[in-house]
């Protein structure tokens, strides 16, 4: 699967917060230590087995900094790494490398969490029909790039922002009363018209009571199955396959797991939504060695 890369406007702009905040317009402890004219050479070594994100940013990160600092990229994104392996090599003036070296662990360290996260969640599914899916549940201003992160890890990105898609979830049905599938109908064909809506999708919280409703409903392409259990989830696509064929698509989403997405994956949805991936993924341990 080819990564998409993330825009560079949003990227650049993020960038720039991060130096602003950790460089405060000087960084005296290396302007004592180390000399203006000093260059050398410092190693990006990973700690543990990760899936490699975010090589390309820390290179607009270093070039911010310092347009004498070169990097070169041993290990890309989405390519997976053992403990210790170099993952780029860093040249240039020292001093601006010791400036840089936070903001160039801050974003590596992150992004290199999510893509490992997230592959751990693809591999548990392997075998299977089912995607793995990210959400919105992102760090104000880093979605570009957590979204980014996901792709690296084989994962799938679902809407960027709420422009994105028509989302009908459980608090929207609950405003068309019960036997809402009539009124469904009729929002669903208007959805169809919306200009850059790429998908519409409606939430159902149960599957006799509300699924069958929805499966009747021409031009929704994905049902969300929320927060279900296994056999829920096996007699929501049987009851799918029956009536509709493979389209919709069923979606599995709330309280997912690595202890437990292999089984609903075994269920047959043919999509599994997973906000952990972003929102509880734990940075990596990655460090930055100079060459002495």
């Amino acid at each position: 699967m080819k990564v998409r890369n993330p825009s560079a406007k949003r990227v650049s702009d993020l960038i720039n917060m991060a130096i602003e905040e950790d460089y405060g317009g000087s960084d005296p402890s290396s302007e004592l230590m180390v000399s203006a004219r000093a260059t050398g050479k410092s190693y990006i070594i990973t700690r543990e087995e990760i899936v490699v994100s975010g090589m390309d940013i820390i290179r607009k990160v270093l070039k911010k900094y310092d347009n004498r600092l070169k990097l070169r990229i041993l290990k890309r994104d989405g390519q997976r790494a053992n403990v210790a392996d170099r993952l780029g090599i860093i040249e240039g003036p020292i001093r601006s490398m010791l400036s840089a070296e936070r903001v160039v662990l801050n974003f590596l360290q992150r992004l290199c969490g999510i893509a490992t996260m997230t592959y751990k969640y693809v591999h548990a599914t392997r075998g299977t029909r089912a995607k793995i899916y990210d959400t919105r549940k992102t760090i104000p201003g880093w979605r570009e790039l957590e979204k980014y992160a996901v792709r690296c890890g084989k994962g799938y990105n679902h809407r960027y922002s709420l422009s994105e898609a028509v989302m009908f979830k459980d608090n929207h049905i609950a405003q068309l009363g019960k036997n809402f599938g009539p009124r469904l109908k009729k929002l669903v064909k208007k959805a169809r018209d919306i200009k850059n809506v790429k998908f519409i999708c409606v939430e159902v919280d149960h599957v006799d009571d509300q699924l069958n409703h929805v499966l009747k409903v021409p031009g929704v392409d994905v049902v969300l199955l929320d927060n279900m259990g296994q056999w829920q989830y096996k007699h929501a696509v049987e009851m799918r396959n029956k009536m509709c064929g493979s389209k919709p698509l069923l979606e599995a989403s709330g309280g997912i797991t690595l202890n437990n997405v292999r089984q609903i994956a075994l269920c047959g949805v043919d999509r599994i939504s997973v906000g952990s991936i972003t929102h509880s993924a734990v940075s990596v341990d990655i460090g930055l060695d100079r060459e002495f």
